[in-house]
């Protein structure tokens, strides 16, 4: 049974009051119910990379050693204990991560899609001119994009770095196996400093990219990304939008506003997505949230 087949969900809207305001999140829609990703075999991985597991069995791979240094070079009962109780604990973080990554892993825990879904029901685009998404990835949530307004461009931005197996040439690679290659182009770039002009794109979208850019003003990223966007273009830029890196999110929110944003609203997704902020907590995004509108 998946986590979400596991998971109390609610009845197709999370609600939060915020100072006066009432934010919710749009049940997911019918058209996105609809539409199957991954259906031909593609790639599309996993939101945790194969690095934090190797990171995880350097560890016990040393602390195996020096369990047993411990009992045989150094005479310490003691200090072997320590290090074999540091080896139960890393084999229980081992299986905890492991359980995230199946949820995190398209088309297994079911997560990664519900997400994408939710994002694009949130998202008032009639398909017309083009959609940015900043930091796509392996290309999943562009190409469910590209699925959903037959006649949009989307354009999917990100950095690749080694940390995870994604590359353009998977992205391009998906996106031909899925049918929409010729609508969907693939191009390196720095979310801090987007290489395009003002007023590019119809539509932006993001997806828990922002939160990964150590050192980052996180408005900043966000006011980038919107930079170039156009008068009248809609938004969704979602992430784990802890209070310590992103500060008063209804501030931000009123900040676009008075910027002179037609719509501009932070609202909170985890209870909508996972079923409560707990069980997102578990799986490391009790602070998921989007700011979505029109500007």
């Amino acid at each position: 049974m998946s986590f979400l087949e596991n998971t109390r969900r609610p009845a197709g809207l999370g609600v939060k009051r915020e100072k006066g305001r009432i934010t919710m999140v749009r049940e997911i829609s019918k058209a996105q119910k609809q539409i199957r990703v991954g259906a031909h075999g593609e790639d599309y991985g996993s939101w945790m990379s194969n690095p934090v597991f190797y990171a995880f069995g350097g560890g016990i791979a040393l602390a195996a050693a020096l369990a047993v240094l411990s009992f045989t070079a150094f005479h310490s009962a003691v200090l072997g204990a320590i290090f074999i109780a540091a080896i139960a604990v890393l084999l229980a973080m081992v299986g905890w991560m492991a359980w995230i990554r199946r949820q995190y892993a398209f088309g297994k825990g079911g997560m990664m899609e519900r997400v994408h879904q939710t994002i694009l029901s949130n998202l008032d685009f009639d398909g017309r001119g083009e959609l940015l998404e900043v930091g796509c990835g392996s290309g999943a949530l562009a190409i469910r994009a590209a699925l959903t307004w037959r006649t949009a461009k989307v354009v999917g931005l990100d950095y690749w770095g080694a940390m995870y197996n994604y590359s353009k040439e998977v992205c391009e690679k998906n996106a031909r196996s899925e049918g929409v290659g010729s609508r969907c182009a693939f191009v390196r770039g720095d979310a801090n400093r987007l290489d395009f002009p003002d007023g590019r794109f119809d539509a932006v979208v993001s997806n828990y990219v922002y939160h990964n850019i150590m050192g980052a003003d996180k408005h900043a990223l966000l006011l980038e990304s919107l930079r170039v966007l156009k008068k009248g273009g809609v938004f969704v830029l979602h992430d784990n939008m802890k209070p310590q890196m992103y500060g008063d999110m209804n501030a931000f929110a009123q900040q676009l506003r008075d910027m002179g944003f037609e719509k501009a609203e932070y609202v909170p997704t985890a209870e909508a997505i996972f079923g409560s902020r707990r069980r997102a907590a578990l799986m490391m995004l009790g602070d998921s949230a989007m700011i979505v509108g029109r500007k």
